[in-house]
Formats: structure tokens, C-alpha cells, sequence
């Protein structure tokens, strides 16, 4: 019974990780806060990104951000963005990006 416990106890915990890995071309978009950052640059549109953010317990807030800040830099290089910006709060594991070409177009 202690091990059938253990191995349910090690697979939810397992399964409340979740890793995002940035593209070779999102690692080419960053990431600004200030809607002053993105003034001068071309709005390309929008991204919509969720993960997980509560298997039995919630997850960490800031490893839930920077996975919804990764799933957006890759969604944004293939709108041939280079900047986000987050456009609303972290809502269940839910997050909006603006996406925007801030610097001139690069050849991929």
C-alpha cells in the first residue's frame, strides 16, 4: 500500500511539471512590460497561450508566467514577430500577448 502511495504521490508531482522549451526562432523575440517599448513597432497581432497551472495544488505563479511568455516567443516568431507584451493578467493558467516587428525584418 506505502509504495502504490508513493508512486501516485511521484506522478502527480511529475505531471505538475511542465517544461516549454523556446525555439531556436523564439529565442529571437523578447519579451518588454512597457507598452512604451512597443510604440514605434508594427502590431502583428495577437497570441493566445495556456498551461497547467493546477494539478492537485497550484503551481508556482512565476514558472507559469515564463512558460506562457515561452509558448507566446514561439507563436510570435512564426508571425515573424521579435517583441511581446503581455495584454492580460495570468487568468487559470491563461495568458494574451501582443505580438510586434520592432526591428527590421530579418532573413530566416
Amino acid at each position: 500500500m506505502k509504495r502504490i502511495l508513493i508512486a501516485v504521490c511521484g506522478g502527480l508531482i511529475l505531471s505538475s511539471c511542465a517544461w516549454v522549451k523556446v525555439t531556436p526562432n523564439g529565442e529571437g523575440v523578447r519579451l518588454v512590460q512597457s507598452a512604451r517599448a512597443v510604440e514605434p513597432c508594427k502590431k502583428l497581432g495577437t497570441v493566445n497561450t495556456k498551461v497547467v497551472n493546477k494539478v492537485v495544488f497550484s503551481r508556482d505563479m512565476e514558472k507559469v508566467a515564463g512558460e506562457l511568455a515561452d509558448l507566446a516567443r514561439n507563436e510570435a516568431a512564426l508571425m515573424g514577430g521579435d517583441t511581446i507584451i503581455p495584454i492580460s493578467e495570468i487568468i487559470e493558467g491563461r495568458r494574451s500577448f501582443g505580438v510586434y516587428q520592432c526591428f527590421s525584418s530579418r532573413t530566416q
